[in-house]
């Protein structure tokens, strides 16, 4: 079974469609979301959710205000801002965002009257689609972790990938270079990075490339909507090169992805057009190579 992960430098770029893509076209896949901040996967694949499973990381502290003599000795030790007076009561109180749980409000409360429970940050979700078993999770808002809750995410679709002894694990990777970003990269086969035409694109592409010449790991490049710049899809061709990347092909702007979409559904589930012949061969090289 082989790992392969598909990242893009910054969002917008076409990698969960892409991704979408390459899962109706594996014969037999698993599926990890594992843009756990902003998760859009679902949209496409529509999963049928089996079980769901809370996630917990890191902890919150919580004032008991029966018991709180309003000494205000947190509030001086708070340096996130967290910890709220009511003017009319004079109780405190703390303000769940706001918490980064460090517990010192805890360690020092003379009442020792502030709780440090266990935070609940969000849920994952064993589910099953059209094209095979997915592991996906929804981070809470303004909740941290995302990295752990990434780790979480592909370990539990490695394991569901041995149980049903799937070909390929198929990741959809968060954007940018961030803890996100390596966690869903450390120990994985092969890196599709997927790209657009733009300023910003190159530069944040080169980004992920440095990242993945850290870490050591086979990468490749897709060019999304090449045809509307290909002067500067021919820069970006020639920087990954430097980096010893796959150039995997180029795919081209059509209407079709759009179109796609809005049905959810993968753009090769469309029927054949110019733009799924692009992926078809995209895909295969991706076999060739990674598998």
């Amino acid at each position: 079974m082989k790992e392969i992960v598909i990242l893009s430098g910054k969002g917008g770029t076409g990698k969960t469609s892409l991704t979408a893509s390459f899962a109706s076209l594996a014969n037999k896949a698993v599926l990890a979301d594992c843009d756990v901040d902003a998760a859009d996967l679902h949209l496409i694949l529509k999963p049928d959710i089996q079980t769901t499973h809370t996630f917990t990381s890191g902890h919150e502290a919580v004032i008991r205000t029966q018991d709180c003599s309003q000494c205000d000795i947190c509030t001086d030790y708070c340096r996130f801002g967290a910890i709220q007076r009511n003017e009319e009561s004079g109780e405190y109180s703390i303000d769940p965002i706001a918490c980064e749980g460090c517990g010192v409000c805890v360690r020092f409360c003379p009442d020792h009257c502030i709780d440090f429970p266990i935070r609940e940050c969000g849920e994952w979700y064993h589910s099953n689609t059209r094209f095979g078993p997915m592991v996906h999770a929804h981070l809470g808002i303004a909740a941290e972790n995302s990295g752990k809750l990434v780790s979480l995410v592909r370990e539990e679709a490695k394991k569901k990938a041995r149980q049903v002894q799937a070909d390929v694990l198929l990741v959809d990777g968060p954007p940018g270079i961030g803890c996100p970003v390596i966690a869903s990269i450390t120990g994985a086969d092969f890196l599709v990075l997927v790209t657009e035409p733009t300023l910003s694109g190159k530069h944040d592409i080169e980004r992920v490339l440095q990242l993945a010449k850290h870490f050591n790991l086979p990468v490749s490049v897709v060019v999304n909507k090449w045809d509307i710049n290909p002067a500067m899809t021919t820069e970006i061709e020639d920087l990954a090169s430097t980096y010893s990347a796959h150039l995997l092909g180029r795919i081209r702007y059509d209407k079709a992805i759009t179109q796609a979409q809005i049905e959810e559904k993968s753009v090769i589930e469309l029927g054949e057009s110019e733009v799924s012949k692009d992926i078809q061969i995209i895909w295969n090289q991706v076999q060739a190579i990674a598998c």
